[in-house]
């Protein structure tokens, strides 16, 4: 039967279970000796992917950076953006200013790098100017003596008209009165006014001519009252004349020097005309008494330039990194502040987004933190697809609120963005997400790890010291550089890969060198490299430690002596953050006569996962086809981890499931100084699994703990052993035959070691031999079989 071989496991030599790194293959006596890696190392797929999002200008060819936390891609995504923006241009400035036409509309203006503060500097010092000059051309003897020249022609005009009235009333013996109401009129005879009373007894012809002349008089008077009205709003029209001529003056001169310097810049040209018209229509704003504080403030303060992005201390293109890409931090705000209790704004309280500080250049932002921020990750994506920039509050983009506020012109928007995120989120975004592919067109999926040879090796050895000395760690004398190697060989969970997640050794490096510190030591050596990495794994040892504690005390069951039918032990790892450790397992099973149904606990009682669930609907396929393939297979077992208040996932206890599951059938007992671990197949072949080396260690850990005895050990897949770096603990006791190490490659193997006794090879009709394991198991699922068989006949009679 294909897959029933014989055990060809052996125990792994010393040598296959931790691959060192000789540090005379290094070459150099400390890091001081190396030189900086100035690229990153492993990283050409993600690099030359970032190359064609920053040359291609297409619209859509921003970038997905993949890549796990920890992989050090902020840093290396950063220096290399960084080195990309100092070959491109340095990126206009932006000013806001007051929209004289349409003030809820603040027009936008672009002016060269620096350009842009030297504007809005002189719109301050303008500002300054005309608050000074134009009160104080108010203020001159000239322009009052020209306002009293009017005043006093308008006053002789008036004075002369009177005076022509009188001089006509005196002619007609009428005298004209002038009271607080007005004028009167009143008869005179002889040089004396009369009364009422005397004016009716003059004779009747004396009274009638002078009742004529009254009249005639009278109606002059009102020609004459009627046009004072008139040469008052001519005296108006002559000193609203001389006022804005007297402030065209100050304006023009004042003017004079910013229209030079922005002759040539269009935006600026018109915004300082508007400004000049604007101030001679409210002139008399600035005007002695007639002179409002606040009206005149607020009228020059329409005169000033928001800076909105300042690039003048850039040596070429932005590089910005936004932390907590929300839509005001993205797209700008406008800001209010309360007046007379109510929320207020103007174009001066604009404030800029990261994709305005990043235009022109990159902007780098966290996927996962954009799309967890409300409408953010809609309004980049509207932002791309328009080219441009629109300041817009969450409230307006969602219709929440209906107040009045500031639409501020649009800025043209020139960007690559680069979203750095895990591999999950590119692929739910570019499952989920139809425009996602089209604005992030390219993939830079940065690697877990790279090839180890001594080659690499030495290439690694560079890297280590670049860290050190970012972080102004000592030297790394050559022994402690070959020892971060292994841990890095160690981190990746593999001999001949070296993990390209920094995070750790950067936090060894820096630890290792607090220990060479608290010795006085020039450089860090092996021994503190070594001290930091033990002290780190105490750290984060209490509860590995605290199930240790009660496994000795036996409240959790794992026996590492003896033989018992039916129990195995197998391997697992429990991770707590950048932790891991191994533990040991109890796996029990049960057989008796049934069905044909193999009960898997965790499922039924909702503890296993869907991966365990497929382990066991594997095996059990399994034993079917290879112990009852032309018969039934009347057998009910059920399969349990002991002790498990969890949860429970994976199908690397596959093996020892099966293992367990043959001694309950067979009754023939197992060897529980041994623990086993692997995946497997269909057929009996068994697969690589995760963790291999904290699963070793747990299980070391735990018989070392109780005194190592006679064979103890581990089985793994033979798949496994190139992932093997072991702690040297173990190494030793294996070197010293205190513990054993075997690599399976079938389910067989296995059952050899664990059984004590051949496994037996099937011949050409299926059967095992009398004697073997596989043969004993056989012969009890035939029995199994005629059990069912007769009972069913038994029930049918």
């Amino acid at each position: 039967m294909p897959g029933s071989t014989s055990p060809t496991s052996s125990a792994l030599t010393p040598e296959q279970l931790y691959r060192p790194v000789s540090e005379q293959a290094l070459g150099f006596t400390d890091t001081r000796e190396l030189p900086d890696v100035l690229d990153p190392i492993g990283q050409d797929r993600a690099m030359q992917a970032l190359r064609v999002a920053t040359g291609v200008q297409a619209r859509g060819f921003n970038a997905f950076v993949m890549a796990p936390e920890g992989a050090a891609r902020d840093r290396v995504v950063l220096e290399y953006l960084e080195h990309k923006a100092r070959e491109a241009q340095v990126p206009p400035d932006l000013c806001y200013v007051f929209n004289f036409d349409h003030p809820e509309q603040p027009r936008l203006l672009h002016f060269t790098a620096g350009d842009g503060g030297r504007f809005a500097q002189d719109m301050e010092q303008l500002q300054a100017e005309l608050a000074d000059a134009i009160p104080a051309a108010f203020e001159s003897d000239e322009y009052k003596s020209r306002v009293e020249e009017l005043e006093q022609a308008h006053q002789q005009r008036q004075d002369l008209a009177i005076e022509d009235l009188q001089r006509q009333a005196d002619e007609k013996d009428v005298v004209l009165n002038r009271t607080d109401t007005g004028f009167t009129l009143t008869p005179r005879h002889d040089g004396e006014v009369l009364d009422q009373d005397t004016f009716d007894a003059l004779p009747d012809k004396e009274r009638e001519r002078i009742s004529a002349e009254i009249e005639r008089l009278e109606q002059f008077l009102n020609e004459m009252i009627e046009r004072f009205p008139v040469w008052r709003k001519e005296l108006r029209d002559k000193l609203r004349a001389l006022n804005e001529k007297t402030a065209l003056q100050v304006v023009e001169q004042v003017l004079c020097e910013p229209r030079e310097v922005y002759r040539e810049h269009e935006g600026a040209a018109a915004h300082l005309e508007a400004i000049r018209q604007d101030l001679t229509s409210n002139v008399e704003a600035f005007i002695g008494s007639a002179r409002e504080e606040s009206l005149a403030e607020q009228i020059l303060a329409r005169y000033q330039a928001n800076l909105l992005v300042d690039n003048s201390t850039l040596d070429g293109a932005p590089v910005i990194t936004e932390d907590w890409p929300n839509v005001q931090r993205l797209l700008g705000r406008v800001m209010h502040h309360v007046q007379d209790g109510a929320l207020v704004t103007n174009f001066t309280l604009i404030r800029a987004g990261a994709l305005h500080r990043a235009n022109g250049g990159y902007l780098v932002l966290d996927a996962h933190k954009i799309l967890m921020q409300p409408v953010a990750w809609d309004a980049l994506k509207r932002s791309l697809f328009s080219r441009c920039i629109t300041v817009e509050s969450l409230e307006q983009m969602v219709s929440m609120v209906s107040t009045i506020t500031l639409e501020p012109e649009p800025a043209p928007l020139d960007i690559k963005v680069i979203l750095v995120g895990d591999r999950i989120l590119y692929y739910l975004l570019a499952a989920y997400d139809p425009e996602f592919s089209q604005l992030f067109k390219v993939q830079a999926d940065f690697s877990d790890d790279m090839p180890r040879s001594a080659e690499s090796e030495k290439l690694y050895a560079h890297l280590l010291a670049t860290l050190g000395r970012r972080y102004g760690a000592r030297p790394l004398d050559a022994a402690a550089v070959a020892r971060l190697i292994e841990f890095a060989s160690r981190v990746s969970e593999d001999s001949e890969q070296l993990t390209l997640h920094l995070h750790q050794l950067e936090n060894l490096i820096m630890e290792a060198n607090f220990w060479a510190g608290e010795e006085n030591a020039e450089t860090i050596q092996l021994s503190h490299v070594v001290h930091a990495i033990d002290q780190s794994r105490g750290r984060a040892g209490r509860l590995r430690e605290r199930m240790q504690e009660q496994t000795l005390r036996e409240i959790i069951d794992i026996s590492t002596d003896g033989e018992a039918v039916g129990q195995v032990n197998g391997l697992t790892v429990i991770s707590l953050g950048d932790d891991a450790f191994g533990r040991p397992s109890r796996i029990s099973a049960t057989a008796r006569l049934g069905t044909g149904r193999v009960i898997d606990i965790e499922r039924e009682v909702k503890l296993g996962g869907a991966v365990h669930s497929k382990a066991v609907l594997i095996l059990t396929s399994f034993i079917g086809a290879r112990y009852a393939a032309e018969d039934r297979l009347a057998l009910s077992a059920s399969i349990a981890f002991e002790q498990s208040y969890g949860g429970v996932e994976g199908d690397s206890a596959s093996v020892a499931e099966t293992c367990a599951l043959l001694s309950a059938i067979s009754g023939v007992p197992l060897r529980q100084n041994v623990a086993v671990t692997g995946s497997m197949n269909q057929h009996g072949k068994v697969q690589a699994v995760g963790g291999i080396n904290e699963k070793i260690e747990g299980f070391f850990d735990l018989c070392s703990a109780r005194g190592l005895a006679e064979r103890q050990g581990v089985l793994i897949p033979k798949s496994n052993v190139a992932h093997l770096m072991l702690d040297s603990r173990v190494v030793e006791a294996v070197s010293e035959g205190r513990f054993e190490i075997h690599a399976i490659e079938h389910v067989d193997d296995a059952i050899a070691l664990l059984f004590g006794m051949e496994a037996g090879v099937a011949d050409g009709e299926g059967g095992f031999p009398e004697g073997s394991v596989n043969g004993v198991v056989q012969q009890r699922l035939r029995a199994f079989a005629r059990h069912w068989r007769e009972q069913k006949d038994e029930g049918g009679a």
